[in-house]
């Protein structure tokens, strides 16, 4: 990879982007797209596979779902590899360790069998699946960035990638998404939502919000430093980070994103100001967007969560950093929503259809 990308990755590294999932929220989340894998190409491409939790889901599930390959790959900087979350305990940490000489690695699976013979996969099998000729892993030329030319290749191979990407490279990692048109169910940031170039896709409905909307708690690499909120250490001396802001992003259909989001409050013009520089109502809440108004209303960005665009129309978007997507002209020349010369958070504009 030249200078540049390895710069890229440096950065990553800097901006402490290493959040491992739990088991448990993968479950919940993936268990809504099951209907889909079947006779797939899955790609986690963020993902140590001695660590990752995703791996692990999939490997366990590959017959259940009918899966034709799973595939993963990491990136070299990463400060976690060989050194917590192992999938299979030490041993299979020090096997690791050995091959890959902590360099980037892929693995490629295309059959898991019963081999311990109990009747079941189950980690077992995945460990001794890892430590055979048909699981061994195979070192990368690259650093294993997502980014790298190596990966780029393992991407036009898959049908869905699914992963935790590195938060802040996700404008980077969606594009290539979308450039590759890939199928994805990722984690994410709910800032991201006011990000242009994720909004875009949110208002064209090329991207929508998964299930998960809120707080989940990741573990961390134990060189991260503590906090004063969202921090702990359990009582192996693993240490967690919590976020209340996460959500997943997919361009999967879903059933959560056609139902009717129930309205039950009346338009009137003493309870829904106008703002100043925008012909649209202020709704504060979700549960208070009015049932009766046909106009274009400005909502939390918390809406993405409840959006059916069988339903709602998004208009656009007005926020104090954004420009170029209110999808409707400012009368004053301010960018963000003001009341009263007072400026709001940053509102989705949206409209009730039909």
């Amino acid at each position: 990879m030249g200078k540049s990308n390895r710069a890229l990755s440096a950065a990553s590294k800097a901006k402490k982007d290493e959040f491992y999932t739990q088991l448990v929220d993968i479950e919940n989340e993936l268990s809504h797209y099951k209907e889909h894998f079947r006779g797939k190409v899955i790609f986690c491409n963020c993902d140590d596979p001695y660590e990752s939790n995703f791996f692990k889901y999939f490997a366990i599930n590959f017959n259940h779902f009918g899966l034709k390959k799973l595939i993963c790959t990491c990136y070299a900087g990463s400060p976690i590899i060989y050194t917590q979350l192992s999938l299979f305990g030490d041993m299979d940490k020090d096997i690791s360790k050995e091959k890959s000489k902590r360099k980037p690695y892929k693995i490629e699976i295309t059959h898991v069998d019963d081999l311990n013979g109990d009747g079941a996969i189950d980690l077992t099998d995945i460990e001794l699946l890892l430590q055979s000729v048909d699981g061994k892993p195979e070192i990368l030329q690259g650093d294993g960035d997502f980014r790298s030319p190596e990966c780029i290749e393992l991407l036009k191979q898959a049908d869905i990638v699914v992963t935790n990407p590195p938060f802040s490279l996700f404008r980077e990692y969606v594009a290539q998404l979308i450039e590759y048109d890939k199928k994805f169910i990722i984690i994410g940031n709910q800032n991201a939502i006011t990000y242009k170039e994720i909004f875009t896709l949110l208002r064209d409905n090329k991207v929508w919000l998964g299930y998960k909307f809120g707080d989940m708690a990741f573990t961390v690499p134990d060189s991260y430093e503590p906090r004063e909120t969202r921090f702990w250490i359990d009582e192996n001396g693993q240490k967690w980070r919590s976020m209340g802001n996460i959500c997943w992003y997919t361009n999967i259909d879903i059933q959560k994103r056609h139902e009717d989001l129930i309205l039950y409050r009346n338009y009137s013009e003493n309870d829904y100001q106008k703002y100043d520089n925008y012909n649209a109502i202020n709704v504060d809440k979700v549960s208070e967007i009015p049932f009766d108004y046909a106009g274009v209303m400005g909502v939390p960005i918390t809406f993405m969560d409840k959006y059916n665009p069988d339903q709602f129309q998004i208009v656009g978007l007005i926020a104090g950093n954004i420009k170029g997507l209110a999808g409707i002209t400012s009368s004053t020349g301010k960018d963000g929503p003001y009341i009263g010369g007072k400026l709001k958070f940053g509102r989705i504009l949206i409209r009730k259809r039909g």
